[in-house]
């Protein structure tokens, strides 16, 4: 048995390999769900981007209740969450609730092009704008999918990193209703 102790070392080596991937897993995973990534109540930038129909560009405004998604085509998590971040705008959109859809794909010749088939193989309708990286650095954006929602005075109120689950999506619902029954509490609609 020649290759006897060098085997059983590499198997301990890879064993290693695979406790500390799934430690990273775990912190990634618990990170992913933490509420804690982004300081609430922190006044969210002011930024401008372009819109994807060329149309002019697109600043989030303060007055509004904006929920602010970052995400890019590549991103499986981020396809995971669209259809659910779609059916939210679409029902919180008539009580004055905008959406501020990030794209962080590499700008390129190509790029436009790109996002728009992905919005159409997707049936995503929602208006985007398309980031220089100025909106991911001014909002510390790491990791995507990020989400986060502003309440009127433009003040980060709750942020989610990773896929929008079932659970995640009732939590955004949550948050929505308690900033929109606060601003009609005080007349502010």
């Amino acid at each position: 048995m020649p290759f006897g102790p060098s085997r059983a070392a590499d198997r301990f080596l890879w064993g290693l390999v695979a406790v500390a991937a799934a430690a990273v897993m775990v912190v990634a995973i618990s990170r992913g769900r933490s509420r804690d990534a982004f300081r609430t109540s922190a006044v969210a930038p002011r930024v401008s981007l372009p819109l994807l129909d060329g149309k002019g560009h697109a600043a989030i405004e303060k007055g509004r209740v904006t929920v602010v998604d970052f995400w890019a085509t590549w991103c499986a998590p981020c396809r995971v969450s669209m259809p659910r971040i779609q059916k939210v705008w679409r029902e919180y959109q008539p009580r004055g609730v905008d959406l501020y859809s990030v794209d962080t794909d590499d700008p390129g010749a190509d790029r436009e092009a790109q996002v728009k088939e992905f919005l159409l193989k997707n049936g995503l309708e929602f208006p985007v704008v398309l980031d220089d990286g100025t909106a991911s650095s001014a909002f510390s954006v790491a990791v995507l999918p990020t989400m986060l929602v502003l309440d009127r005075d433009a003040r980060v109120v709750w942020n989610h990193v990773g896929a929008l689950t079932r659970a995640d999506e009732e939590d955004l619902r949550g948050v929505l209703d308690r900033i929109l029954s606060a601003a009609a509490a005080r007349g502010g609609g």
